[in-house]
């Protein structure tokens, strides 16, 4: 069983900077790569960013984000604690939503298919 703990959300102003953080547990992951989603009240879930990384080097291949947040957010991996990270800058009102941890993916690093989702962690952005 896999579990994800996601960590880091709260309330912020706009232009401030959040940093939140995935520990994953439990069994070795088939597909080596996680990101985040998240959903805002009254809209779909929607794609953040993702990470994949090498399951022998453990380095990172590549990395993929939503338009909306590209040059702002940035996602990272420590394969030491087994934790992946989302720093979020230059954050505005319309980032406001619960923030999902994705591991193992079904499909497409975008796609809504992923094997494990976290409880989710709040983030709030005040104008």
């Amino acid at each position: 069983q896999v579990q994800l703990v996601e960590s880091g959300g709260g309330l912020v102003q706009t232009g401030g900077s959040l940093r939140l953080s995935c520990a994953a547990s439990g069994r070795t992951f088939r597909r080596n790569a996680m990101g985040w989603f998240r959903q805002a009240p009254g809209k779909e879930r929607e794609f953040v960013a993702a990470i994949r990384w090498s399951g022998t080097t453990w380095s990172p291949i590549n990395t993929n984000y939503a338009d909306s947040v590209n040059g702002r957010f940035t996602i990272s991996r420590d394969n030491a604690k087994n934790t992946v990270y989302l720093q979020m800058n230059s954050l505005k009102p319309e980032d406001t939503a619960v923030y999902y941890c994705v591991a193992d993916p079904l499909s497409t690093l975008s796609g809504q298919l992923w094997g494990y989702w976290g409880q989710g962690t709040q983030v709030t952005v005040s104008s």
